[in-house]
């Protein structure tokens, strides 16, 4: 009897839990909320928004504004210099580095020892009991995890208080036991330079009995890279034969999908996403052959929607899970056991089913373009890259695109600097099957691209291998959870990026 065996029937009384998410959606979100609430009644924030009169989410929705991480900064920063029972219960010691974008100024979640427990571990261990319910067959604890994280450093002068990469945050409080099947080690996992943890997290692994992998796919790339590199192998399953599966989020898989195909090869590989970011764990992929996740809602997480059609409007509709549409797209809420109260996270989602909830993630709230009136998210260009590449035989490890604004005859153009890791059989048949393709997947894009009228056909420019590690290396974001921005209304990133590459 193999070890996953044994240790796998200690994942079946969740699994059996997690039906309650396809019949009874609504009512465990009931019981976050009045959890939340009641946790939430005795801090400062609690008693400063009546929480203890609250009966229901109608007293909730009409009591606590609709935040952003401006909103509740001073707070943050009071609890991360030591006050107890600002947002949340007690003191809060952890804090996640959000690196959703690559501005200069970051974000400080909190993560609370309830949020650590019951949101992000509770998110690992369903990904595993939601992985071997659809795999009887696996030999995931036969060998060892390799696990990508970022780093830490100390918080102010509190004492045992850091701040750092939710990965990092992760490791660090991981159960002991854990440490037992998860490579490299916690040295080497905690580096800040993330070309030195590169390498070494290469060489501790080559030989190892690697059974799965987790991480952002970008950086998880480049390890694999260096992998083969040393080995001298050709294929990832020649160093590691018995790797089944990428438990992935971060960042869409969809650009990295064909490389990921060509490096492991083996036809037993599999590939799960999941949606967990700094401020918490909110979706699993549960189904193989669906690409959308499954809305976790007994992890401490009461959730809200705003239609982005609304987004940025004086009194925008929001509403709670009962309340979405298929088909839409929406912002999302949070309210969380470590002290965020309707917080706007930036993604935005669009639901796939309602029963179960399950969802995709379509894009930011600040990852768009509307320059022009043409309302291009990420998940159409996403979906346009790919069908590009599929057609010329190309690759795209990294892009960016932004609006060239009108000139003195009213011209204008969407600018995508894309760096390939295969080029295109032809450059300008690439720029028009994409241009093509959002017409396609966005009415809007399309009517203002109607005869070139108010929006001329787009630009591709051809980055140079290295060019946008390069950019973020110079930002110091290299590495970690850090994301190049997809989509931005603004010039500054792709000037930045259009300089460095004629350098």
């Amino acid at each position: 009897m193999s070890l996953t065996s044994i240790i796998g029937k200690a994942f079946l009384p969740r699994q059996k839990s997690l039906e309650h998410h396809f019949t009874d959606a609504e009512a465990l979100q009931q019981r976050v909320l009045a959890y939340l609430i009641n946790k939430g009644k005795n801090t400062e924030y609690g008693r400063k928004h009546l929480f203890a009169t609250m009966k229901d989410y109608t007293d909730f929705a009409t009591n606590i504004p609709v935040n952003t991480y401006e909103e509740l900064k001073d707070d943050i920063d009071r609890m991360r210099h030591g006050e107890a029972d600002v947002l949340w219960p007690g003191t809060v010691k952890w804090y996640a580095k959000s690196s959703g974008t690559t501005n200069d100024k970051s974000k400080f979640i909190p993560v609370s020892h309830e949020g650590l427990q019951n949101i992000h571990y509770q998110g690992g261990k369903d990904v595993v009991a939601l992985y071997l319910a659809n795999n009887p067959k696996s030999r995931l604890f036969d060998g060892r995890s390799l696990i990508l994280g970022g780093s830490h450093s100390p918080n102010y002068n509190v004492s045992d208080s850091l701040v750092g990469d939710l990965s990092a945050i992760l490791i660090e409080n991981i159960n002991p036991l854990a440490n037992l099947i998860r490579v490299p080690c916690k040295q080497t996992a905690l580096l800040s330079d993330f070309e030195v943890k590169r390498d070494r997290i290469a060489r501790e692994t080559m030989n190892k009995n690697v059974t799965n992998i987790s991480g952002v796919p970008s950086w998880m790339l480049s390890v694999l890279v260096r992998v083969l590199e040393l080995s001298g192998k050709q294929h990832i399953n020649d160093v590691w034969p018995n790797l089944e599966v990428f438990f992935h989020g971060g960042i869409a898989f969809t650009p990295y999908r064909q490389q990921y195909q060509q490096l492991i090869t083996s036809p037993g590989m599999h590939y799960m996403e999941t949606y967990n970011a700094s401020e918490g764990f909110f979706g699993i992929q549960n189904d193989p052959t669906d690409h959308s996740m499954l809305l976790m809602l007994d992890y401490g997480v009461f959730y809200e929607f705003m239609p982005m059609d609304e987004f940025g409007t004086d009194n925008p509709t929001v509403v709670p899970l009962s309340g979405v549409e298929v088909g839409r797209n929406y912002a999302m809420l949070i309210s969380t056991s470590c002290g965020l109260w309707r917080y706007l996270i930036g993604d935005t989602v669009q639901f796939t089913s309602v029963r179960p909830y399950k969802f995709v993630i379509t894009g930011r709230t600040k990852y768009f373009i509307n320059a022009f009136g043409e309302e291009l998210i990420m998940d159409n260009a996403e979906k346009g890259l790919a069908y590009a590449c599929e057609q010329t035989g190309a690759q795209v490890s990294e892009y960016t695109a932004a609006p060239v604004y009108m000139d003195a005859r009213a011209k204008c153009r969407h600018q995508w600097l894309i760096e390939f890791s295969r080029q295109p059989d032809d450059l300008e048949r690439f720029a028009h099957l994409l241009d093509q393709r959002l017409q396609q997947l966005n009415s809007d894009y399309e009517a203002k691209r109607f005869h070139d009228i108010t929006l001329q056909h787009l630009e591709v420019i051809e980055a140079r291998q290295g060019l946008f590690n390069d950019w973020l290396k110079a930002k110091g974001k290299l590495g970690g959870q850090h994301k190049v921005p997809r989509l931005s209304n603004s010039r500054k990133n792709i000037d930045e990026l259009l300089d460095m590459n004629r350098q």
